[in-house]
């Protein structure tokens, strides 16, 4: 049977168009347990891309830099064209904390390095990954824009804004999109975020569809965690105390999925679902 190649859609309003699934690349080498072997990543991106999946997300964060770099490696010998590559910045740790930083210099050193580690001349979509609320988001939107003039960047966009930013910024220069965790049991941004994006023409790139690895493996998937899976300390829905909660939950999924004659994973996708049929559905924090 041949492969069924993943459809291409077009992401905001300004003209950019991805693979309607991406691959998000941080769990290669971050998080969720050591960096996997890099020949056996290049594989699964090269499978991806092949399969129609084009759109590769990273962050300047994850490894940190170890990621993009690669992808940087990934996608030579002619795979770069073929390819929309996002990348992030914005995130530092600084004494053992995380913080947001989105200053004019740091936005331009950070994307200069970036730039170097993917090997490219420009980067197709750069986000601000988290947002510095110490100074106002049209200051940093404003060095972005002044990257996309300069060609470095082609369309940008925000990870984890409030509507009021996400506005704000669009009145700078245009957001093509906002990435954003959207799933079974975290619809929070239905009430505000989304439809600002929808009212605004930006794209939403929905990251963790599948509860963090949880709608494709159910409460089993604790047990393939390794040492160092930054899941089981920053997530509750991971903590043994939430687990049986959630494994009715998951249990309830399953029955619908087997309804629809899908896996539980591809409902957990599916953005109709999460709106229509699973509207009382939350997990145990």
């Amino acid at each position: 049977m041949a492969a069924t190649k993943v459809g291409r859609i077009k992401l905001g309003s300004q003209g950019l168009e991805v693979s309607a699934q991406g691959l998000g690349c941080m769990g290669m080498s971050a998080f969720y347990g050591p960096p996997k072997p890099e020949s056996d990543m290049i594989a699964l991106i090269h499978h991806a891309v092949d399969s129609g999946v084009t759109f590769l997300d990273t962050s300047d964060f994850y490894g940190p830099h170890t990621n993009e770099i690669l992808l940087g490696t990934a996608t030579k010998d002619g795979v770069r064209q073929r390819v929309e590559l996002a990348t992030k910045f914005g995130i530092i740790y600084t004494d053992g904390k995380i913080h947001a930083r989105g200053d004019p210099a740091y936005v331009r050193a950070c994307c200069e390095g970036s730039l170097k580690r993917l090997g490219v001349d420009c980067i197709d979509l750069y986000y601000q990954h988290r947002i510095d609320t110490s100074l106002p988001i049209e200051v940093t939107i404003g060095e972005l824009k002044k990257l996309v003039e300069e060609g470095k960047v082609k369309y940008i966009g925000l990870s984890e804004a409030s509507a009021s930013t996400i506005r704000r910024a669009h009145a700078v220069h245009p957001i093509s999109a906002v990435q954003l965790e959207w799933s079974l049991w975290s619809r929070d941004v239905e009430a505000d975020i989304v439809p600002t994006c929808r009212e605004l023409g930006i794209g939403i790139v929905a990251y963790s569809p599948l509860g963090r690895g949880f709608f494709a493996s159910g409460p089993n998937i604790v047990e393939a965690f390794s040492n160092g899976d930054s899941r089981m300390v920053s997530f509750p829905r991971f903590r043994p105390e939430n687990m049986e909660h959630n494994r009715r939950l998951y249990d309830q999924v399953n029955d619908y999925s087997g309804k629809e004659r899908v896996h539980p994973s591809q409902l957990a996708r599916d953005v109709r679902a999460r709106i229509h049929c699973f509207s009382g559905f939350r997990e145990r924090r």
